[in-house]
């Protein structure tokens, strides 16, 4: 029995990169183009449209996480963000050079880890939900099935 291969670490140095939510991929939601899944995941904090199309407009993902901590926080935000982000990263893989880079990871468990203590979307210091990672392995699936 072998053991299942991990990826932990979505960096570029990993070769991974694709993998995180500051990639740049474009994405298009409610008819507008958002440069990476983490600038439309902040905007999508608020209702407020001037909000969101400052966010959308960041410089880099970073900017936009940055942003997104001082929006109008919507009411429902618990109940929407896991399903919301898995719409992200499905837009985001249906990119066929990303699905095909997403579809090579096969079997890998993915766990996002980090060092900034994000035990929700992923893992830090051994301990966390990985939400991301396994969003990302059941768009890997939803990939897979529809391509049979």
């Amino acid at each position: 029995m072998t053991d299942k291969k991990i990826i932990n670490s979505f960096t570029i140095a990993s070769g991974y990169d694709f993998l995180s939510n500051f990639y740049r991929s474009t994405i298009w939601v409610d008819g507008k183009s958002w440069p990476t899944i983490e600038h439309a995941y902040q905007a999508y904090k608020s209702l407020n449209e001037d909000e969101r199309e400052i966010i959308r407009k960041a410089s880099n993902p970073a900017e936009a996480k940055k942003l997104g901590r001082s929006v109008t926080l919507r009411d429902d935000w618990d109940s929407v963000k896991f399903s919301l982000m898995k719409s992200f990263v499905q837009k985001k893989f249906e990119s066929p050079f990303l699905a095909d880079l997403l579809i090579k990871t096969d079997d890998a468990e993915l766990i996002h880890g980090n060092t900034w203590n994000d035990k929700v979307w992923g893992v830090c210091r051994g301990s966390g939900e990985n939400l991301l990672g396994k969003i990302l392995m059941e768009v890997r699936d939803e990939i897979k099935m529809r391509d049979l």
